[in-house]
């Protein structure tokens, strides 16, 4: 299974990542963008969308093994995993960090945030919070200067409604322990069938 955590900038993904790794047992393999080949000096969507489909490619060799693979620390969204080229041949789980306004805002300055680049970071929490429950939501977000062997045709179009489901968690006063701890149990209950889960091929039922 394919266990993807989302999230804006300074949500806790890489963090949540380095902690749940510790509480997972050795079924889980984890990754992130960095993890699975140089990073450009200029990183581009259709560049982030590639990569995705590298994870998919990794969870689907480690299936045959018996395990897992946790991407997380990278703002991927759901519909970009779902739409990469070999998503339809594994089962793909979803998690989205999401944390309140105020929260967030106190995050990014924390983390030297140009001012100038605060309202992007909140406009695309925004949009990732719509996103975890409408796949008609603004979905040029991701796929303008889209990788095209994506293949959105899976989703686009589709409304609201039960087959559209992830994990939703406010990590707004969470402490990094927490989330990780959160991300771990996720990811056991997905495997377990505990949580929202696209199964392989889905789209086509």
């Amino acid at each position: 299974m394919l266990l993807l955590v989302s999230g804006a900038s300074a949500v806790g993904k890489s963090t949540a990542r380095m902690h749940a790794r510790h509480l997972l047992d050795d079924t889980f393999e984890n990754a992130e963008l960095f993890t699975l080949g140089p990073i450009p000096a200029v990183p581009t969507i259709a560049w982030r969308q590639e990569q995705v489909e590298v994870a998919v490619v990794r969870a689907i060799a480690l299936e045959a093994e018996g395990k897992h693979l946790l991407f997380a620390g990278d703002p991927v969204p759901l519909g970009e995993a779902l739409a990469a080229p070999s998503a339809d041949r594994i089962d793909i789980a979803a998690c989205l960090l999401d944390v309140d306004e105020q929260a967030h805002l106190a995050r990014l300055a924390q983390r030297g945030e140009p001012e100038e680049l605060i309202p992007l970071h909140q406009g695309f929490a925004a949009w990732l919070r719509a996103h975890a429950t409408d796949p008609g939501h603004v979905t040029e977000a991701i796929t303008t200067d889209a990788w095209p062997e994506m293949r959105w045709d899976r989703w686009i179009g589709r409304g609201p409604g039960p087959e559209w489901a992830m994990t939703v968690l406010d990590t707004s006063r969470l402490a990094p322990e927490q989330v990780g701890a959160e991300v771990a149990d996720w990811c056991r209950r997905a495997v377990a069938g505990e949580a929202p889960v696209f199964r392989a091929a889905w789209f086509k039922g």
